[in-house]
Order: C-alpha cells, then structure tokens, then sequence
C-alpha cells in the first residue's frame, strides 16, 4: 500500500487532495474514482491492453504427476496418482487438479517442452536464451523487451511487475533481468525487500521528494556526460519511472488486496505467508495471483511470480507424492480462479497465462521418493489471449522420458507470447550494448506455435 504519511498535500487551487477527492465523488453523485473506472472498463470505454502473466513454478515441476501420467509404466516411473477425465475427451490428467480438468477445453497443456539446461535458475523461464554465448550484459528477459519495445500502458504504471518476494535461493526469486537494455527496462519489485509497501518516511514529503529528484538528476546528468556506456542514461530513466509510479496511486491500489471483494478473494484461496518447501522458496500464496490480475487490469503489460517449491528430491523433506498433495490442489484452486476472473471481467481474450518450471523431473522415482532433475522434457500450462485451447500439444515416450511427438523448444513459448503481444518476431528486434540489432529469439527457431495461436 503507497503511503503518503497521510499527507492531504496542496493543489494549485488551494484545496488539498482529499478535498478534491471528496468533491470529486460529491460531483459525481457519490460514485468512486474506483467505481467510475470499473464502470468505464464495463462500457468498452477504456483502453484494453494485451498482457501476460507468468506464474513459476520454481524447482521443476514432476511433468508425470500432473499432466503426463504414465499408467502403463511399471510402478516405480508410474507413482502414486490416477488420471481423471477433463472437460475434453482424451485429455487425462492428475487427479489432484480436479478444477483444471473442468476448464480443459479452455487451457494448452503442452506436454513436450524440450530445451532445458537441467539446473535450478528462472533464467530460461523468463527470456528462453541459453546461457552459453550471451551478450555483454546478458540477455534481457520478456518484460524488460516488452517494456523496451511497448513502452507503459498507463501512466503512473510500469510495464513490467515482479510479484515474487526475497528468497533465500535467490535463483527462483529472480523474476527476469533486463540484461543489456539496462535499468530502465528492468521489473519494478514491490515485493524484493519482503513487505511489499510502497512507502515515502513519514519526514518526506511531495515537495522534498520533488527537491531530491531534482538534484539526483542534476548528478545523474553531471555523471552522464563522463558516463560513455550509457548506462547512467538507463539509470536516470529507471529513477523517472520509479518517481512516477511512487506518486501515482494506481499502483498502490492495484496491490492494495483489502480493496477487492472479499468473496472473489477468498474463492482464489490467500494460502500462507511462509516460505514453501525447505523455506528457500516464494510461498504457495494465491494472494499472487491475484494480485496478478489486479495489476494487468490497473494496465501493467507483464507480470511475473514465483510460486511455491517443485524441487521434490524425496525425504526427510517429504516425497514428490506427498508435496504434490499439497501443491497440487492450491494451484488447482488459484489458477482456474484466476482464469475465471480474467474471463468475467472480459481480460481473457487479451491476457495469456503461463504456467512451467525449468525443467521436468526424472521418470524413475529415486529411493527417498522423490524425482530428480530431468532436462529432457518438462511440461507447461497456457491458457487465454485468443490462443486455441482444449488441446494437448506433445507427447512422451511410455516412460515419460524424451519427446515422441511435436517437441516444444522454450523459443517457440517465447514467440508465442511475443506474437500475443502484438510483436513480430521475424521483424522486431532490440539493440545490444554495442548498438547490433537482436531478434527475440534465435532467428532460426521455429516460430509461435501454430496449432495454438
């Protein structure tokens, strides 16, 4: 929540901001700002924006657990689950994720995501470069090119939120690195510190923090001329936006959770504030997703989040088994809220929902009852911004080991949401540090997925 101290600073007028936020609904019969938004987004009147919201599956999710199940492998790749019947026949999956399975024919299970480099890092997950070659500076991820290449999409909002808290594994916190275009393109984090305020101390106000801007940039502009690389340009921006977004109050709204109904808040189920798994990983926390929605609709153009620990290697931290009962059923909950959300207030034609990990998980269950890292193919959820869905794309092996059918290279994912986005990947590109033009992707990989798009 953005608090200004409680401030009810002066406007050019003489009345203070409270004042006019007073008249302001006295003049419109009453009605809130919050009101008259959501009846305007109602009448088509505002402006609708293609968006993305990647949830992260930190750890590896079991791709055999959830939506490759493997009931003619001995019992020892099999596991513990039953398939169950989805809203499409022929599509089966775990058992566990009932509300998914009654959505189907509004989701893309893609069970054939090849490409991984088999290690714990959202790297891949949030650009889908390898991590060999890179450029100087690295490759920037999804929302820093959307941030670039788009710009905000309301004013007083970022284009790129990270919603995944402080971790002690900070590889899973990572919610995408802006790489070689620099700090202006980098996420705006509001949970990095672990409190998720939006706070200016309680000795600043509007004015002083009007005085300090400008005399950070009096620096900035002072170490931008002896600055060749650029980078103090980039930072000097980042302040910009950072300014901007800490005296808008749609931000603030945005992540302000008390605000929205409580029924539609306890349907996505808050989960717990503690850190999942060995307490090295974001906490299985619907509140996430939520919060998600919130910001694509206040007019955010990614949104990012790590969700929960999929990193299930077998006892004493419990089994993949045991874990899965309960991860399971807390996305299954989340999730098809989300998805339902999205549609009810008509965002779900413009908004694409990803859900993956870095990779999948062996397909032998090991002596503790876990399952190991497993490069070879890993399993991803789609859903929403006009992409077909009540199809499943890929398929396995019987032993769930190696694609069979129409492997996924996490590229093709990466063209998919750009081609989502409005880009084209054959012509978009964004300059490196040292002025060369890079596509997206690699210009030799395969484009979107065309079954979906």
């Amino acid at each position: 929540m953005l608090d200004l101290n409680g401030s009810s600073y002066q406007l050019c007028d003489g009345l203070n901001r409270r004042s006019f936020l007073k008249l302001g609904g006295l003049a419109m019969g009453g009605i809130s700002l919050e009101q008259l938004l959501r009846a305007e987004a109602a009448a088509n009147m505002g402006s609708s924006h293609k968006a993305i919201i990647m949830v992260f599956l930190a750890g590896g999710p079991p791709h055999q657990d959830m939506f490759d199940l493997k009931m003619n492998a001995p019992v020892e790749i099999r596991g513990e689950f039953r398939p169950i019947a989805t809203r499409v026949p022929g599509i089966d999956i775990c058992e566990h994720m009932p509300k998914i399975a009654g959505m189907m024919d509004r989701l893309v299970p893609i069970r054939s995501v090849v490409g991984a480099e088999g290690r714990h890092d959202a790297f891949q997950c949030m650009h889908g470069w390898p991590t060999t070659n890179q450029p100087v500076g690295g490759w920037p991820s999804l929302g820093s090119v959307i941030s670039k290449l788009q710009g905000p999409a309301r004013k007083g909002m970022p284009p790129f939120v990270g919603l995944s808290p402080k971790m002690r594994n900070g590889t899973w916190a990572d919610v995408g690195q802006p790489g070689f275009l620099g700090m202006a393109h980098a996420p705006f984090k509001p949970n990095a510190d672990g409190t998720g305020n939006l706070t200016l101390n309680s000795d600043i106000s509007l004015d002083q923090l009007g005085d300090r801007r400008q005399l950070l940039q009096k620096f900035d502009r002072l170490r931008a001329d002896l600055d060749a690389s650029g980078a103090m340009e980039g930072l000097d921006a980042f302040q910009q936006q950072a300014f901007g977004i800490l005296t808008s109050s749609r931000l603030a709204e945005a992540l302000d959770l008390d605000r929205e109904d409580p029924v539609l808040r306890a349907r996505y189920g808050m989960g717990s504030d503690l850190n999942a798994g060995y307490g090295d990983a974001g906490p299985l926390k619907n509140d996430y997703l939520l919060a998600a929605r919130r910001l694509v609709e206040a007019g955010v153009r990614v949104v990012t989040l790590s969700y929960g620990r999929w990193d299930w290697h077998g006892r004493p931290h419990g089994t993949n088994f045991e874990n899965a009962r309960d991860h399971l059923p807390v996305l299954d909950q989340g999730l098809t809220t989300l998805l339902d959300d999205l549609k009810d207030r008509g965002m779900d034609k413009d908004v694409t929902v990803l859900v993956w990990g870095e990779f999948g998980r062996t397909p032998r269950i090991n002596k503790k009852g876990g399952r190991d890292h497993w490069p070879r193919v890993s399993c991803a959820l789609m859903s929403g911004g006009g992409l077909r869905g009540g199809q499943v794309i890929g398929a396995t092996n019987r032993l769930g080991e190696y694609a069979i059918e129409r492997p996924v290279h996490f590229q093709e994912i990466f063209a998919t949401l750009y081609h989502n986005m409005g880009l084209d990947i054959d012509t978009a590109t964004v300059d490196d540090l040292h002025g060369r033009p890079r596509y997206l992707i690699e210009h030799n990989a395969n484009g979107p997925i065309r079954e979906i798009i």
